[in-house]
């Protein structure tokens, strides 16, 4: 399926989706109004579709399940009609609105939003939008809270359900951050709107089923956003990729918004986990060829705050061949394996970068000679870290790694 980007502009949408706030129809402009009305095909929850008037002669719809699945199939029938979708507050805030465009293009999908309960929640709390970050785990997993853990940080975090503030807070309270303030907001914008406040550590509940929690954190340090996270931060069995080359190796993949990174032989995940940490919407499937370490990978990636990692169980570069082409790759064992750097610079994207490291003398020599066929730049990293030495100090020297890194023109 082409991407958005890649489609013409529509200058007649195929859908028009109109957000609902928590007081119903009260907040709904006239405009929509007359959509509605001459609406022939009207698609929602069971929800906002038991809101519209009896009297509204219309083909009324609800929302497939699984919805990816069978979304596509759902438009289909409708193609050539006046379809009008309904949803809550903003649908691009992880709404449908955002499903909706991805699926059909920009100009397929005209939205007409009301107040998201993001923007209702800021305002109850007074909470500047650019002093705060969003995260969404409707439908998801809650650990992508945790990218977010900071002292002294804000975030909005929006609810599955009435389970999800008892859940975190046991969450924050395992990680040292029981001390960190609850506001959970409820059916904001309705006539029955709640507060409740707690910290996390005393946080009772219940919680109404439509909630936004706010955080107010406190804890310690537990990790940071830039490259070269301690190497205690990952569980692991001595196949990790140190802190100060995993930083190097990060530096010169530099991650960026949207784009996929290929982790081959990922051992326990770092380079992976941490490119995924650098922004939001930074992907990574991570190859790994060993169960154990595999499901590792995982753990360490739910609890580092990427629980959407990818964990592909299999040999490169055979298991490679049917992953989406990723924009950087990084090699962090088994380079001397037939054919595997080669597949790798095929499949890069344009201006892709691979990293490369190596600690054996066949692995560098193979290196060198792609240094010297391909360009790039080689680089052989020694660090070395104080340790005792009876009642004194001294340097212990860390096996040294080459590293080759190559951008694709």
């Amino acid at each position: 399926m082409p991407s958005p980007e890649d489609r013409e502009p529509l200058t007649d949408p195929l859908i028009t989706v109109i957000g609902i706030g928590a007081d119903g129809w009260t907040s709904v402009p006239e405009s929509s109004w007359r959509r509605l009305l001459t609406a022939d095909v009207i698609l929602g929850g069971a929800r906002h579709l038991a809101m519209l008037p009896d009297t509204l002669d219309v083909v009324r719809e609800p929302w497939p399940s699984p919805l990816r699945d069978h979304l596509p199939a759902l438009l289909e029938r409708h193609a050539g009609r006046n379809v009008v979708a309904l949803a809550s507050g903003d649908p691009l805030v992880s709404g449908i609105g955002s499903t909706l465009i991805a699926l059909l293009g920009e100009g397929a999908v005209r939205i007409e939003p009301a107040l998201s309960s993001v923007a209702l929640a800021r305002a109850r709390l007074g909470w500047p939008a650019e002093a705060c970050s969003v995260v969404t785990v409707v439908g998801r997993d809650l650990h992508a809270v945790l990218r977010e853990l900071a002292p002294g940080w804000r975030v909005v975090v929006l609810s599955s359900d009435a389970s999800t503030p008892d859940e975190l807070a046991r969450l924050l309270v395992a990680l040292g951050y029981g001390e960190s303030r609850m506001t959970v907001l409820g059916d904001l914008g309705a006539p029955e709107e709640s507060r409740s406040e707690a910290t996390a550590a005393t946080w009772t509940g219940p919680a109404p089923r439509l909630n936004v929690i706010a955080l107010d954190l406190r804890g310690p340090v537990v990790a940071a956003w830039t490259a070269g996270l301690p190497d205690d931060a990952f569980d692991h069995d001595g196949q990790l990729t140190k802190r100060d080359v995993r930083a190097s190796a990060l530096a010169r993949l530099a991650p960026q918004p949207g784009q996929l990174l290929w982790d081959v032989g990922a051992g326990a995940g770092s380079v992976g986990i941490e490119w995924m940490r650098a922004h939001p919407r930074c992907w990574t499937i991570a190859v790994e060829s060993d169960q154990a370490r595999g499901q590792r990978i995982a753990r360490n990636a739910a609890r580092l705050g990427v629980p959407t990692l990818r964990v592909v169980h299999g040999r490169a570069p055979v298991v490679l061949d049917d992953l989406p082409a990723p924009d950087a790759i990084f090699v962090g064992g088994g380079a001397t394996v037939p054919g595997l750097l080669e597949v790798c610079r095929e499949r890069l994207a344009r201006a892709g970068r691979l990293v490369v490291h190596g600690v054996t003398l066949e692995t560098e020599s193979l290196l060198a000679a792609a240094y010297g066929e391909h360009g790039g730049e080689l680089t052989r990293i020694s660090v070395e870290h104080a340790a005792p030495i009876g009642s004194f100090s001294g340097w212990t020297p860390a096996r040294a790694v080459t590293q080759w890194s190559w951008s694709k023109p």
